[in-house]
């Protein structure tokens, strides 16, 4: 069902114009669509920040690890960043000859002689990683970097999201560095990290900067890199790339160091969508509830986590257009709600809805809860062709929970 003609928000700029219905009818739902065009629309504005900083950028797998379309992002990256091995192993496998850096809580012992293997940079989480296994990171000839905390919290709407909350487990305070580092373990350094934010602008970076300096700005001149993590919106329309740049300047002439980026969300923001069907219509109490074929909670579970409202092509707030309708998913959680919205006409059975910006936190956090099927992947090609990735079927359910 299409209905507006056409749709302004950025999250479909990427249909040029063209509906739902026009490009997707015929594809099975529920159903994720890579759009290549847009990731290479992304990659042109990071390719810009970094060719007129010099800051290098890496993606952080974390949000999109569709490693197909890895090609599309590659020629605009410095490389990849990874929460733990498999991610490392994937950058290194899938973007060949590009720089791969991993940072994690807490390593496994079981694990890092193979992670060695993968990754250049080792960002550790506490002075007593870095003690444990940064001289066998530094034997094997790779850089190594402690994540510090600066105490400066920015988010106010996102507490799940915060690394600088009071009692944070990520990353070594002031504090925390004075008690457990040693100038042995001072000599292992060659870089810092810090990520804090989470979908915000270059303001927030801005003053989170200042408070790195504040308590680590005597440490900063002995490093070789700075690391400002993840959380930096920069593909989004009207974020202030800018201040952005000189931030990224100050730093690297302040300090005389390599400046690193990751963000994740900024390389897929916008690239994809979620295409899914109405099965039925369930009125109660005055609501009317759409049961669709995808779920909050298996498909897009950041809808729940966060949580937040993703968009809708054609939709409205609810009271917004005619017909206000709750859509919800066909598992048995009563919180299977993905929100309510505003329609120009009733829904009815079979409709097609397209979320928009459904390429982050989405296939690579979701899962087969109650049995729900994983929707397909189809790559929306540059030319609008689509061009069918992966299939998902009973045995996909049945692997993963035994032989």
């Amino acid at each position: 069902m299409d209905t507006r003609a056409k749709e302004s928000r950025p999250c479909f700029a990427g249909l040029d114009g063209l509906s739902p219905r026009q490009l997707f009818e015929k594809l099975p739902t529920p159903c994720y669509i890579l759009d290549e065009a847009m990731l290479h629309r992304n990659g042109e504005i990071l390719a810009g920040v970094s060719s007129r900083t010099g800051c290098r950028i890496l993606l952080a797998q974390k949000a999109f690890s569709n490693y197909d379309l890895y090609p599309a992002l590659s020629p605009y990256l410095d490389g990849t960043e990874a929460s733990g091995l498999y991610e490392a192993r994937l950058g290194a496998e899938q973007m060949p000859g590009k720089e791969v850096h991993v940072f994690c809580a807490a390593y496994r012992e079981s694990e890092f002689d193979e992670l060695l293997r993968y990754a250049g940079h080792i960002v550790f989480n506490s002075p007593r990683q870095l003690e444990r296994f940064g001289p066998l990171a530094k034997k094997a000839g790779k850089s190594i970097g402690l994540r510090i905390n600066p105490e400066c919290s920015t988010q106010e709407d996102h507490a799940i999201y915060d690394p600088c909350a009071p009692g944070s487990r990520l990353g070594a305070t002031r504090a925390q560095w004075n008690a457990g580092m040693s100038p042995e373990l001072m000599e292992l350094l060659d870089g810092l990290h810090f990520h804090t934010l989470c979908e915000q602008d270059a303001d927030a970076l801005e003053h989170t900067l200042n408070a790195v300096e504040e308590r680590f700005g005597d440490v900063l001149p002995r490093m070789k890199w700075l690391n400002f993590g993840g959380g930096h919106h920069i593909t989004r329309p009207g974020y202030d790339i800018p201040r952005l740049e000189r931030c990224i300047r100050s730093a690297q002439e302040k300090w005389d160091l390599q400046v690193y980026l990751e963000p994740g969300e900024a390389c897929a923001l916008n690239a994809g969508y979620l295409a899914a069907r109405v099965l039925d219509i369930v009125q109660n109490g005055g609501i009317t509830t759409a049961v669709l074929d995808t779920s909050a909670a298996c498909h897009m579970p950041d809808v729940l986590e966060m949580p937040y409202r993703p968009p809708l092509y054609g939709a409205g707030e609810p009271g917004e257009l005619p017909c206000t309708v709750r859509l919800g998913g066909p598992t048995c959680l009563a919180g299977d709600v993905i929100g309510d919205y505003s329609f120009a006409a009733p829904l009815q059975e079979q409709d097609l809805l397209l979320f928009g910006d459904m390429a982050i936190y989405t296939m690579c956090k979701n899962n087969t809860f109650n049995g729900m099927p994983l929707p397909d992947i189809t790559i929306l090609c540059k030319d609008r062709e689509l061009q069918r990735l992966r299939t998902f079927a009973y045995a996909d359910f049945k692997q993963r929970l035994g032989t």
